[in-house]
């Protein structure tokens, strides 16, 4: 460990180092370019080669400078340290929200990822963005919390409705809470919808901590509502295309789905209470 974290101070509080560091990893560079990609004074050019080449992490081939391999392994984790800590700090505001005691779900499942919050100027752009999502996207399968809100809805039951060539939805349900959602809108639209061909409905009686989240797979991505009932609707919209994220997401909602219910034979065995 003798020496670790000078270097990691060396290289964290200098941007230009970084950014020495990342152009030789895209290849080769003389001097002059690499002042004019980084914005680097010539004084501090002369510093960082100097630097660099003490540190055998770059060698010199007429005017041109290369990375070494060793240098080029400290670019390449360099560079993956940098993306997990973008990914951190995109989630540490909603951890709380998470499904982190799920088997299997874990931060490293994400690969990329984008949270869309409300702030006081736009209250409802989270909201405003899921529906982005229910618009744009053919195929929309969820299960957790029930997609409660007059806007969500709205759109939801008009592609149900008027577009159920083109659009598919499959949602599970807890059996109060889809006594809930139907308590908040027309009923007879509701099921309707749930008759129609793009819209299937399961319920399912044991679903973990469905007050908190809900986790949907639309065609392009995977998607977290973050939920807080005492703050009152959605806190935060999560948002990844990472494929290792589909693969647990597709178990997950498949491990449900197996165990779920139609919304039919509940109705026929009544356990539906609006539905009486």
């Amino acid at each position: 460990m003798d020496g670790t974290p000078d270097d990691l101070e060396f290289l964290v509080t200098s941007d230009h180092r970084v950014a020495v560091l990342n152009t030789l990893a895209r290849g080769s560079s003389d001097r002059d370019a690499l002042r004019s990609t980084t914005g680097a004074s010539s004084p501090t050019m002369s510093r960082i080669l100097t630097d660099f080449e003490n540190r055998n992490w770059i060698e010199r081939e007429s005017r041109r400078y290369q990375l070494t391999g060793l240098g080029e392994f400290v670019a390449e984790r360099l560079g993956e340290f940098v993306d997990a800590m973008t990914i951190e700090h995109q989630l540490r505001d909603v951890w709380q929200w998470l499904p982190h005691e799920l088997d299997g779900f874990s931060v490293d499942l994400f690969t990329d990822v984008t949270v869309t919050h409300p702030n006081a100027g736009h209250p409802d752009k989270s909201t405003k963005r899921r529906i982005e999502l229910i618009t744009e996207t053919s195929t929309w399968r969820g299960v957790g919390v029930a997609m409660l809100g007059l806007r969500t809805l709205e759109t939801s039951f008009d592609r149900f409705l008027d577009q159920h060539d083109e659009f598919h939805c499959e949602y599970i349900y807890p059996p109060e809470v889809f006594d809930e959602l139907l308590s908040w809108g027309d009923t007879e639209t509701i099921m309707e919808a749930a008759d129609s061909d793009g819209y299937t409905v399961l319920l399912h009686e044991n679903l973990p901590m469905e007050d908190r989240y809900e986790i949907s797979l639309f065609d392009d991505c995977v998607t977290i509502c973050c939920y807080d009932h005492e703050k009152g609707g959605l806190q935060a919209l999560v948002e990844t295309t990472s494929s290792d994220m589909r693969t647990w997401a597709e178990s997950y909602y498949g491990q449900f789905r197996a165990e779920a219910q139609p919304l039919r034979d509940a109705y026929e065995r009544g356990s539906l209470r609006l539905l009486e």
